[in-house]
């Protein structure tokens, strides 16, 4: 498994204002920000939460896809976004749990 993986993203302009992001290769990640910047970051985490997910499932992680092989309606920005595995476990696993603590149920 690659620490670092790039997927293209699609940004998609609401007519509320803001962004809401989708996947082509992860059709069932969808997240949104108000502005570039927290769209792109919630991008990544949502592409972090998937991703995961698929590895916790042991289901296949998708070869991503080429851009030119993306079509985009008006109105839609593509970017590519960069998830680091290592970086995302150090932010989402730093719960450390003592191997000396007896939890009563738990072996």
């Amino acid at each position: 498994m690659y620490n670092k993986l790039f997927y293209p993203a699609i940004f998609h302009e609401a007519e509320e204002g803001g962004f809401w992001i989708s996947f082509p290769d992860f059709p069932e990640c969808l997240t949104e920000g108000d502005n570039t910047e927290q769209a792109y970051k919630m991008a990544i985490e949502a592409l972090g939460l998937t991703i995961t997910d698929k590895i916790h499932n042991k289901e296949e992680i998708p070869t991503p896809s080429k851009l030119e092989s993306i079509p985009l309606e008006n109105d839609c920005y593509m970017a590519i976004i960069e998830f680091d595995m290592l970086d995302y476990n150090r932010k989402h696993n730093s719960k450390a749990v003592k191997k000396t603590i007896s939890i009563p149920g738990w072996l």
